[in-house]
């Protein structure tokens, strides 16, 4: 009797190691058929990004560009298409006009009156404003981005607030954005010195500043869609041109801003639909006056071949 107990407690002790046993197998084959799913995953992932960025790399490949710095990046599919020296900081020019004018948006209504001082017209450059004349917030901020106006800059961050303050706020707005490569010294961007730039940034950054810009305010950048505006203030008229000469060269312009000083060279960042409402941002620092534009230019060719490709 003693010896069937013995015999029957072995052999339930066999069926629950075989058991175990049998379910330990089945564990491991789970696990590793799941990590021989996932390294196939992976491997087909990385042969698709490999062949996009190939794809990419060949349609990019026959720019020939004089900026130092450039940057192509896809809003809708948070993607960069190409760059150059993307997160070198280099002077911005006029490109801080953008954030001169967000931050002033921030603090003036759209229908604030602003009076033109003598003051107003000091920085370098003749916009041809009046002292003494008015003009709406609104007006004001899309004849200075049109045309690029160191004076209307000035004036607007003037009836925003003292100096010092708006271009502390400039920097807050810079960093809220995330602009990691960008700071801020006056709201015109105008050289400080020979070897000093007005404003620094890269050109991921201003490619950023502009997705914010037109996110955050749809309409603010409407005026840089057009070749000539004409502004009606209290005492006179203007017929603004556009600084952007390749305005017309550009499909589906959703908005766009030049900067040149001496020391910054051309700089130019535009916003494009490249069709099916697909925002493509193209930002080029350090190039030439006319280099600016030849080389956005090229990068918009480039672009379009690259999503016509795939």
């Amino acid at each position: 009797m003693e010896q069937q107990k013995i015999n029957k407690l072995k052999e339930i002790l066999s069926i629950k190691n075989r058991t175990r046993y049998f379910v330990w197998m089945l564990f491991f084959f789970s696990l590793s058929s799941i990590v021989i799913f996932a390294l196939l995953l992976n491997r087909g992932e990385a042969r698709q990004a490999s062949a996009a960025n190939e794809a990419d790399a060949n349609s990019f490949a026959g720019t020939n560009l004089e900026a130092k710095s450039s940057f192509v990046w896809d809003v809708v599919n948070k993607s960069e298409m190409f760059s150059k020296n993307a997160d070198l900081a280099l002077p911005l020019a006029s490109l801080t006009k953008i954030m001169t004018v967000i931050t002033a948006n921030k603090i003036l209504a759209p229908s604030d009156l602003i009076t033109i001082t003598k003051e107003h017209l000091t920085p370098e450059g003749d916009s041809e404003l009046i002292v003494g004349d008015n003009w709406t917030a609104k007006d004001l901020t899309d004849f200075t981005l049109l045309t690029s106006s160191n004076d209307g800059a000035y004036a607007l961050a003037s009836a925003a607030g003292d100096h010092v303050g708006f271009i502390k706020s400039m920097n807050g707005m810079a960093s809220l954005i995330g602009l990691a490569n960008s700071k801020f010294w006056n709201e015109h961007g105008l050289d400080r010195e020979t070897d000093r730039g007005g404003a620094y940034g890269s050109a991921r950054d201003m490619a950023i500043l502009f997705e914010y810009t037109l996110k955050t305010f749809p309409d603010l950048m409407e005026a840089t869609r057009y070749k000539n505006l004409n502004f009606v203030s209290a005492v006179a008229n203007y017929n603004a041109s556009n600084t952007n000469l390749f305005i017309d060269q550009i499909p589906g312009l959703i908005a766009s801003k030049t900067g040149f000083t001496d020391l910054a060279g051309g700089n130019l960042v535009i916003a494009f639909d490249a069709g099916l409402q697909r925002p493509i941002i193209i930002s080029v620092l350090g190039s030439t006056q006319e280099g600016r534009f030849k080389d956005a230019l090229q990068l918009v060719e480039a672009t379009m071949k690259y999503i016509n490709d795939n």
